[in-house]
C-alpha cells in the first residue's frame, strides 16, 4: 500500500510533490543529483506529526521544466506556489545539499513564510570562489554530458564519491538510480546556475531555529564546513550523523529522521 500520494502544483512549470499526513506543513527538497523519491524514507516517518511534502524541483523527476535558462531564484518562487498551494503562510524548510541552498534562499526571500531551516550536507553557496574557479567547476561537471555521455552513464563514478563507507546497504544503488534518471538539459543548466547564483546567504541575519546536520563521512561538504555554518547562525543546532557521507537522509535514516524529528519538536508550539 502506498504511503503517500502524488500530486501536481499547477502553473509553470507544472511541480510534482509526494506528500503525506496532516499538520504543519514540512517540506523535502533534494539535491542536485536527486528527486522526490530520495526522501521516501523520510515521508511516512514525519507523516505521523506533520503534513510531509517532498517535490521534484522544476526540471526534475515528474516536475516540468521551463524552456530557457534558469536562474536559481526561480526555486525559491516556485517553492512558495506549493505553500500557496496547501493554503499555509509558514513552513519548515528540509533541504539536502542544493536543497538546502534552496532553502535558504527562500528564507532571503520570504523570511516569514519560514518557520524553521534545516539544512544537509550543504554550503551556503559559492561566494568562496573566484570566477575562474566557477567556471571550472561548471566545466568539470558538464564536460562528460556535453561530450555525449547520458547521466546514467556517470551516475556509478560520480555516487561513489558521495557515499560513505558506513553507508546503509543499498545506498549506493540508489543514488546511482537517481542520478541515472537526471533530465539531461535541465541537469546542465541546473549546474550552471546553482555555481553562478551571485546572492549572498547571510547567514548571520537569520532569525528562524535552524538546523546544520551532515554525514561524518560527507567529503563534499565535511563536519568541518557544517560547523563553522552553524558558528555563523544566531540560532542554530548541529548534527552529525554517524555512518553517513554525503547523502545522510538515505545512508542512515534511522538517525537522521530521529535528529531532524527532535529539532522540530523543540520548535513546533513556538512556530505554528
Amino acid at each position: 500500500m502506498t504511503q503517500w500520494s502524488t500530486e501536481f502544483i499547477p502553473g509553470e512549470p507544472r511541480i510534482a510533490v509526494d506528500h503525506a499526513g496532516a499538520g504543519a506543513l514540512v517540506v523535502f527538497l533534494h539535491g542536485i543529483g536527486g528527486n522526490r523519491t530520495n526522501w521516501h524514507d523520510q515521508l511516512p516517518f514525519f507523516a505521523r506529526r506533520f503534513h510531509a511534502v517532498a517535490w521534484d524541483a522544476r526540471g526534475y523527476g515528474a516536475s516540468q521544466d521551463y524552456p530557457g535558462p534558469l536562474d536559481f531564484g526561480d526555486f525559491a518562487v516556485d517553492l512558495a506556489r506549493v505553500l500557496d498551494h496547501f493554503r499555509v503562510e509558514r513552513a519548515h524548510l528540509i533541504g539536502l545539499s542544493m536543497g538546502g541552498m534552496i532553502a535558504l534562499n527562500f528564507y532571503c526571500s520570504y523570511p516569514q513564510r519560514v518557520a524553521t531551516l534545516t539544512v544537509c550536507d550543504s554550503l551556503p553557496g559559492f561566494d568562496h570562489l573566484s570566477a575562474e574557479q566557477r567556471r571550472e567547476f561548471i566545466r568539470l561537471r558538464q564536460a562528460p554530458l556535453l561530450a555525449g555521455l547520458e547521466p546514467k552513464d556517470i551516475a556509478p563514478a560520480v555516487a561513489k564519491t558521495l557515499v560513505g563507507s558506513s553507508a546503509r546497504i543499498g545506498s549506493y544503488e540508489r543514488l546511482v538510480e537517481s542520478m541515472s534518471a537526471l533530465h539531461k538539459e535541465s541537469y546542465l543548466k541546473t549546474i550552471a546556475a546553482t555555481v553562478n547564483y551571485r546572492r549572498s546567504f547571510e547567514l548571520e541575519n537569520i532569525k528562524v531555529p535552524t538546523h546544520v546536520v551532515v554525514g561524518a563521512e560527507d567529503r563534499l561538504t565535511p563536519p568541518e564546513m557544517a560547523r563553522q555554518m552553524t558558528a555563523r547562525l544566531p540560532d542554530a543546532r548541529l548534527s552529525i550523523i554517524a555512518g553517513a557521507g554525503h547523502l545522510s537522509n538515505i545512508e542512515q535514516p534511522e538517525k537522521f529522521n530521529q535528529a531532524v524529528l527532535s529539532f522540530l519538536l523543540d520548535h513546533y508550539s513556538t512556530s505554528r
